[in-house]
């Protein structure tokens, strides 16, 4: 039911933008108005949610671990999996972001014949880091779109990307990689059962928008055959705050436009939002340097201190009394104290 109902919202904005693309009235609303308010929610959001991460205060050392810290000299320590310095924190965090490094020694646990049965994931690794990956090519390969002249690597990485071509025109690898990776993620949700119970509606949102936005991507491409410099001028003319919105483009671009707008209007709202947030996350960019450096909560309010010996001089009557054994019998080491 929840994937029915994230697959009716996404094929309600697709329909939407089809319907306002087919219509010249509502063209200017879909092709304007959409992208600049998707545009100001996403950015207005991102930045109030790194404010709210940045602002609160990690006053512990929190990183997650899984080797031996840095303690003495002769004992070697995992400076990777227990970093205990910026730098150490800087390369493991780069291996985390750039190459899923514990997702890659994640293990998945199955239970057959009342027996539990543990093995790797490394397919859902290969999944994540190709559509992660294809989908910044993606994205990088855009900015031909916006920017003029085109900077000389962008046409680089496009040649790169089109390497091994098939058909006119060509068919880029990033792109049969995202959607590939998506269609994968997407099967695992329903086909596991574990994941299936724990899957909320807006992750199948996420799911079907990304998957939707790179579909239509492909259908102009490839069949719908757009008017690529109707739409680089409609490109630049965002970007230049001066936007003509293409006439000679169907409404498949429209659908393609109403479905990456409402992709990056959902983003800060949504778990897609770790994209910027890996960063910020105190258990990865911090070092583990607990027993070197003295971390102070610094929040505490000045608690006053009760020593023993006051301790003791105040239940002087009671513990002698009691036979109790005191440090100070007389009281002399209190009242020094």
């Amino acid at each position: 039911m929840t994937a029915a109902v994230a697959f009716a919202i996404v094929l309600a904005l697709a329909l939407a933008g089809a319907a306002m693309g087919a219509s010249a009235g509502a063209r200017e609303s879909v092709g304007v108005l959409v992208p600049y308010l998707a545009c100001f929610v996403f950015l207005a959001g991102i930045c109030a949610r790194m404010w709210r991460w940045a602002a609160t205060p990690v006053p512990f050392r929190i990183p997650t671990t899984c080797g031996q810290q840095k303690s003495l000299a002769w004992i070697p320590s995992a400076k990777l999996e227990n970093p205990a310095s910026g730098p150490a924190a800087a390369v493991r965090m780069g291996a985390e972001v750039l190459l899923f490094r514990s997702l890659f020694r994640n293990t998945r646990t199955d239970v057959a014949e009342n027996r539990a049965y543990f093995g790797d994931a490394k397919l859902l690794w290969l999944a994540a880091i190709a559509f992660h990956w294809s989908m910044l090519v993606i994205l990088l390969r855009h900015l031909r779109l916006f920017l003029e002249p085109i900077p000389g690597w962008v046409l680089l990485l496009q040649r790169a990307d089109g390497f091994f071509q098939i058909g006119t025109p060509e068919l880029y690898l990033s792109d049969l990689a995202f959607v590939a990776a998506l269609a994968y993620l997407l099967w695992r949700r329903f086909g596991d059962p574990a994941v299936r119970y724990i899957s909320l509606a807006t992750d199948y949102v996420c799911l079907f928008l990304l998957l939707g936005a790179g579909v239509t991507g492909l259908l102009m491409r490839h069949f719908g055959k757009v008017d690529v410099a109707a739409i680089k001028q409609f490109a630049l003319g965002l970007v230049t705050f001066s936007p003509v919105v293409p006439q000679t483009v169907g409404a498949l671009f429209f659908t393609h436009l109403m479905l990456v707008s409402a992709l990056a209007a959902y983003f800060p709202f949504s778990k897609l939002v770790h994209m910027g947030g890996v960063f910020l996350s105190p258990t990865r960019n911090l070092a583990n340097n607990s027993r070197m450096v003295r971390h102070v909560n610094p929040w505490n309010y000045p608690v006053k201190k009760h020593t023993y010996a006051e301790w003791e001089e105040e239940y002087r009557d009671k513990l002698k009394a009691a036979e109790i054994p005191m440090e100070a019998p007389d009281g002399r080491a209190a009242r020094a104290h």
